[in-house]
Formats: structure tokens, C-alpha cells, sequence
């Protein structure tokens, strides 16, 4: 099976998935291996997602029973026992020395149960609801004169504590250890220890008898019961940097705690500065950022003005033209027209003529005189007018007093009939003014 999963992938990608695999305890390759090519097989970045699983997200992880708590760094290199309160020289020892076969013994008929019958090993089928049994049942027993126990699971507790940038202080609780009750109640009981806890910490506790207290037991080797873990980010990853074992006093446990605490605060102290440090690169980046975007719709602002002047620059140019196009044109067409009015005029008959019409034309500025056949028309009055290069396109033609319109008229009419005589003043009025 584990061929068929990992045939298609070179050396270096398989190793990298079986360190996954060894690294967060997920039994089943090809989860391994989606998981690899999703974080472009950046084993680091794989692991690390396994920090975060239980933030109240859903995960393809999540109801796996299995999967294995997110790892941490154990950097202690011993252990302190305390012996039970109250107790000293040969008999806090004698106290120990039995505690610790006693835990020994168990952990040996526990194995041999395990040989001869199967599936012995407690499986969490839902973490917080294991801690949340252990919560219900802690206090029915002993009351709720404790700490406070962080209400969801290991992984969610880690995060949560890394993110706050928080010690977290881990309490595996087995109820066969001796002298279990003087624990819960003389030294979680203790309303000074109880202040300190809660200032200093988050505490995070389980019954190792739950999948979830066996798994994290697993995780962090403990031995003998009551176990207390001191977890911290130290260099960006979750690290124990204490552990404590047996039934300290409230004083003993409160002067250790406040000791790792104190050797162990400027971790958090650095991190805080770092986050403070990342923050305000972000936020001066983000302001950089805001302000280029500003600039930029400012610039674009002005390209959008810049352009529409030059359309409107564009189109106004293109109506002139257009009006200087038409003009243009129909001063060509007026031309034209004059042209061809000129062969419409009848020709000029003699001065001699009895039938001829002297007409005096105010034209303009000036005065032009021409001869007509009392015969001809207004019409042709109008065509020689009309041919005249100073005329206006539009016109009418009138007497002078009484004023009377000669042209334009619903019928042609000869001079005769228009009422001229043989002299005659006549105007010219522009109709385009």
C-alpha cells in the first residue's frame, strides 16, 4: 500500500513524507503526502500546521483519533520530585521510593494487560469533551476551590498559549496515584497557589485514563503522577522548560513555578518585542502602502482629468471643424447657386425702352441700378440680386413706402403686376440677421 501511495515520488519527497509521518503520528501515507504537497513539501511548515489544529476550526485531522499531539521541544534535562507534604528526611524519601514503585508496578501490569488483550489503549474520540469529563468529574470530588482548567483540548491549548504569548502549565491527573485527594485539595486547593496560577498561567489538565490525557502523556514521557509540565514559545516553538513530579507543598510548587517562570519570561519578553516589531513594520508598511494608493488615485485622478480635457479639447475641435467644414460647404453652394442665377437674369433692355423699369437697389452699403422689362418677374429681379457677390443668401425684396413685400410671394408676378412703374427704389433685407 505504501508503494502504491509514494511510487510516483522521488527520494527526497518520500523521506520527507515519512518524517511527517513520524513527526505527527498520522498512520495513513496518502494523508501524509497531501498534506506535504499542499505546504510544497516545506516539512517545517507542515508540522507547524499541526500546532494550530484545534482552534475551533475544522480539520481534515481533527476526528482522528490517532493523530498524535502537536510536538514540543524538550529542552530539561532532569526532573524534580517532591515528596508529599509535610514529610522529611528518611520518611520523605521512604514516600517517594514508594510512589515511584507503586507508579512503576502499575506501568508494568499495564503493559502485560496490554500484550494479552487488544485495543487497551484509550482512544479520544472527541479531546474536549475528554477534558471537559475530567473538569465535571474533578469537581463533584474535590470541588471547585482550584485553578482554572482551560476547557478545550491539549492542541488548542498550546495555540492559544502561543498566541497570548502565555506560559502553559499541563497537569496529567491519575486517580490510583497515593495520596491524590491530599493534592487536589491541600495544594490546587491552596487559594495562594490558586492566585499565582491563574496570573501566571494557563492550565491545562486531563485524566490520563481519556484518549486525550493518554496521548498527551505519551507526548510529554511522563512518569510518575502527579505530573506538571511548563510549556513555553521559546525561538518560535513550543518548548518544556519544566517538569515537575510527585505532591509538592503549595509553597514548594508556587517557589518552583515562579523560579522557571522567572529564568524562562524573557523568551516571552523577546517574542512580545518581536511581534511589537512585526507589527509596526506592518503597520508603517501598510501605511507606506495606503499612502502609494493614495498617490496613485491621486495620479489617476489627475490622468482621468487630464484625458477628459483632452476629449472635450478634441471634440470642441471637432465641431468647429465640422461648423467650418459646413460653412464652407454651403458657401461653395451659394457660389455655385450665384453661378447659375447669373444665366436665369433676362438680359438688360435699352434705356430707350418704354417698357423698361429702372430699379434703384439698396444693396448694403451701396446702390446698384438695373433695367427690367415691366414683363419680367420679381422672380428674375431676385436671380440678378441674388447674383450679386455681396448679396445675401437670404432675402426679401421690398418697396419703399408704402412698404410692401415683393419677394418672397406665393406667385410670380410680372414688375407690372407687382404695381412698379418706371422707376422704382426697392430693399434689400438680409432674413439671416
Amino acid at each position: 500500500m505504501a508503494d502504491f501511495e509514494l511510487g510516483d515520488l522521488v527520494g527526497d519527497q518520500i523521506e520527507k513524507v515519512l518524517q511527517f509521518q513520524d513527526l505527527t503520528g498520522i498512520e495513513d501515507l496518502s494523508v501524509c503526502r497531501d498534506v506535504m504537497q499542499r505546504h510544497d513539501w516545506n516539512l517545517e511548515v507542515a508540522v507547524q500546521e499541526q500546532l494550530n489544529l484545534y482552534e475551533g476550526r475544522p480539520s481534515m485531522y481533527a476526528q482522528d483519533a490517532r493523530v498524535r499531539p502537536p510536538p514540543v521541544v524538550d529542552e530539561t534535562s532532569s526532573r524534580i520530585y517532591f515528596s508529599p507534604a509535610g514529610n522529611a528526611g528518611s520518611g520523605g524519601f521512604f514516600s517517594y521510593v514508594l510512589s515511584f514503585c507503586y507508579n512503576v508496578v502499575t506501568s508494568i501490569l499495564q503493559l502485560i494487560f496490554a500484550i494479552f488483550r487488544k485495543n487497551v489503549r484509550p482512544v479520544s474520540i472527541d479531546p474536549v469533551q475528554d477534558v471537559m469529563n475530567f473538569i465535571r468529574a474533578y469537581e463533584e470530588q474535590y470541588g471547585t476551590s482550584h485553578p482554572v482548567f482551560y476547557q478545550g483540548s491539549y492542541s488548542q491549548a498550546l495555540s492559544d498559549a502561543k498566541q497570548e504569548l502565555r506560559f502553559l502549565l499541563v497537569y496529567l491527573h491519575k486517580d490510583e496515584s497515593p495520596e491524590v485527594d491530599q493534592w487536589c485539595r491541600d495544594t490546587l486547593g491552596d487559594s495562594t497557589l490558586i492566585r499565582f496560577v491563574n496570573t501566571h498561567t494557563l492550565l491545562w489538565a486531563c485524566n490520563i485514563k481519556s484518549g486525550e490525557g493518554y496521548k498527551v502523556a505519551e507526548a510529554l514521557r511522563s512518569g510518575t503522577y502527579p505530573f506538571l509540565a511548563v510549556i513555553v514559545l521559546k525561538d518560535n516553538k513550543m518548548t518544556i522548560v519544566g517538569r515537575m513530579e510527585g505532591i509538592p507543598s503549595p509553597s514548594e510548587l508556587t517557589s518552583r513555578l515562579q523560579a522557571i517562570i522567572d529564568s524562562n519570561e524573557i523568551n516571552l519578553i523577546q517574542a512580545r518585542q518581536d511581534r511589537a516589531e512585526r507589527s509596526l513594520t506592518q503597520s508603517l508598511r501598510q501605511q507606506q502602502d495606503q499612502a502609494f494608493e493614495e498617490s496613485l488615485r491621486a495620479d489617476q485622478e489627475k490622468d482621468r482629468k487630464r484625458e477628459e480635457e483632452r476629449r472635450a479639447r478634441e471634440e470642441e475641435e471637432a465641431r468647429e471643424r465640422e461648423q467650418i467644414n459646413a460653412y464652407e460647404m454651403e458657401q461653395e453652394r451659394i457660389k455655385l447657386q450665384k453661378e447659375l442665377a447669373v444665366d436665369k437674369v433676362p438680359s438688360e433692355p435699352d434705356s430707350s425702352d418704354p417698357n423698361a423699369c429702372h430699379l434703384q437697389i439698396k444693396l448694403g452699403e451701396r446702390t446698384i441700378k438695373r433695367r427690367f422689362l415691366l414683363d419680367n418677374t420679381i422672380e428674375d429681379v431676385h436671380h440678378w440680386i441674388f447674383s450679386q457677390p455681396d448679396s445675401p443668401a437670404k432675402f426679401e425684396i421690398t418697396t419703399s413706402y408704402p412698404r410692401r413685400i415683393l419677394y418672397p410671394s406665393a406667385e410670380v408676378l410680372s414688375l407690372l403686376k407687382a404695381g412698379l412703374t418706371h422707376r422704382e427704389v426697392l430693399h434689400i433685407n438680409d432674413l439671416d440677421d
